[in-house]
């Protein structure tokens, strides 16, 4: 069953064909990838941190950066106490670190200020809504950002969208094309029941990683060919070049 509550305010062209994918898509993303139950990753402020280190770069370089910056200051309020520039000698490795040196201290005052300690943990006793509206105050802190330490560290109802996401969506159908990825996420969470949310997110992730490649998508070994707006398309251009 999907989840209607948001549909009236977001003027989405086609929105109920677009919902009834979520259905048939989610039934056949488990029957290949299963359901993975929810798990926690890392702590709040973790989390947060880790997120703005991978802004702009890869997993592996924004883990580096971030594994690095945990062993250099075993804790937030030593990253916080530190020399701005050794924190953005400890980054290098996630990419444009005298951009997020500086960000990743000024939210760690900003947090200690406000809560009087480096601790978010307290954002699980709100609602979802209050949540995302306390983070996406802090410069770098976007709906992606605030979605994935919702659903990651808390086990709040958020859907992150993240660029496979924003692509694979767009292909499948259930966003429009040229959406912006911040657009998307209050579509997603509407096409999706809550509960979804997490397997839902990472079944969507790995299909593009595995198949639904950027530049050149594996349709021929996509389970998802009977659903998907991109591969429809593709079969009638095919179809009126045989004529």
């Amino acid at each position: 069953m999907t989840n209607m509550t948001e549909t009236p305010d977001l003027d989405i062209p086609d929105f109920a064909r677009r919902a009834a994918k979520y259905a048939p898509v989610s039934a056949a993303l488990r029957a290949v990838y299963g359901y993975p139950g929810w798990r926690p990753w890392l702590a709040p402020l973790d989390e947060l941190i880790a997120c703005i280190l991978s802004q702009s770069t890869n997993d592996r370089n924004s883990s580096r950066a971030f594994d690095a910056l945990k062993e250099r200051f075993p804790t937030w309020e030593e990253a916080l106490a530190a020399p701005v520039e050794e924190i953005i000698e400890t980054i290098k490795p996630a990419g444009l670190s005298n951009q997020k040196g500086p960000r990743i201290q000024a939210v760690l005052h900003r947090i200690r200020e406000e809560r009087g300690e480096l601790n978010i943990d307290f954002l699980g006793d709100l609602t979802a809504d209050e949540a995302k509206a306390w983070l996406v105050r802090f410069d770098g802190v976007g709906p992606k950002t605030a979605a994935i330490v919702l659903c990651f560290a808390l086990n709040m109802p958020a859907f992150p969208v993240d660029t496979h996401i924003h692509r694979v969506g767009q292909r499948i159908g259930f966003l429009p094309e040229g959406i912006s990825a911040d657009k998307a996420h209050p579509v997603m969470e509407a096409i999706v029941p809550p509960d979804d949310y997490y397997a839902f997110h990472l079944n969507l992730i790995r299909l593009g990683r595995e198949i639904c490649h950027a530049r050149k998508p594996d349709c021929p070994h996509c389970m998802l060919n009977a659903e998907c707006d991109y591969f429809q398309g593709l079969t009638r251009e095919s179809g009126a070049d045989g004529d």
